[in-house]
């Protein structure tokens, strides 16, 4: 009789289940999944929640790299090499439910089954290429279109899946270190883009598909562009205008 073909790998399966070196973890909102220096020995696949990658640098800012989501990899620096150290920390944003994979058992399935390497490898180049265009709108786009940017990803406009239009509780602070600006700017821009209707902020935010306008045909009011109010003529400022003054009336005379 001949021998019964080896069972198809299903890599969806895979990532779903506990099994030898992988095993599933619930990690409550503000608790994290590895910090940063720490030992890197395993990566995880987020199974359901939300949560976000963060670096502090010697001086102890801190930044937010990205928002990660269900289907998402973190930790996958732990693949590098044996007895690295975790370059970020990855904290949950909502409660999450993850699949914590060793690093030997990781290797070993990349190595054996090809469709769950191909899977991992896109990933790894849409996180590649996720990591490009957030560089990109870095450098050449205003902070109010790169937070409409952030939000629109957050709502998951774009993806394969219905996009949920109401993204999990984020402060105007981790927002501010993701497009690189000050909460009182992200408040601006926030409540502008309510009053244009692009957004509901009431405790959470919901995102309208209109926000799109602002970054696909940068259609926004010129009459309602104006920046934050600025502090200018403070006493402070007054008074060194004031000697300024004095002192150019004195060499006049002189």
């Amino acid at each position: 009789m001949a021998e019964g073909k080896k069972n198809a790998f299903d890599a969806v399966d895979f990532l779903a289940k506990a099994g030898l070196g992988r095993r599933i973890v619930q990690v409550n909102p503000k608790e994290t999944f590895f910090s940063q220096g720490h030992p890197a020995s395993s990566i995880f696949y987020l199974q359901k929640g939300r949560a976000k990658l963060t670096v502090v640098s010697k001086n102890g800012n801190e930044a937010t790299i990205t928002l990660l989501s269900a289907g998402d990899f973190v930790g996958e620096d732990s693949l590098a090499s044996v007895g690295g150290r975790c370059l970020a920390t990855a904290a949950a944003i909502t409660a999450c439910t993850a699949l914590k994979i060793e690093r030997e058992e990781m290797v070993r399935v990349m190595h054996e089954e090809h469709a769950f390497s191909d899977l991992f490898l896109k990933f790894l180049l849409t996180r590649s290429m996720r990591t490009q265009a957030d560089l990109v709108d870095q450098l050449f786009n205003s902070s109010e279109k790169r937070l409409a940017r952030i939000l629109l990803l957050m709502a998951e406009f774009g993806m394969p899946v219905e996009p949920e239009r109401q993204i999990p509780p984020i402060t105007q602070e981790t927002l501010a270190e993701m497009i690189g600006t000050t909460r009182s700017r992200v408040s601006f821009f926030m409540n502008r883009f309510r009053k244009l209707g692009l957004i509901e902020y009431n405790g959470r935010i919901r995102v309208h598909k209109s926000l799109l306008n602002v970054i696909l045909h940068d259609e926004l009011p010129e009459q309602n562009a104006e920046q934050p109010p600025t502090i200018v003529d403070t006493p402070r400022s007054q008074s060194r205008q004031s000697r300024h003054a004095w002192y150019k009336q004195k060499r006049s005379v002189n």
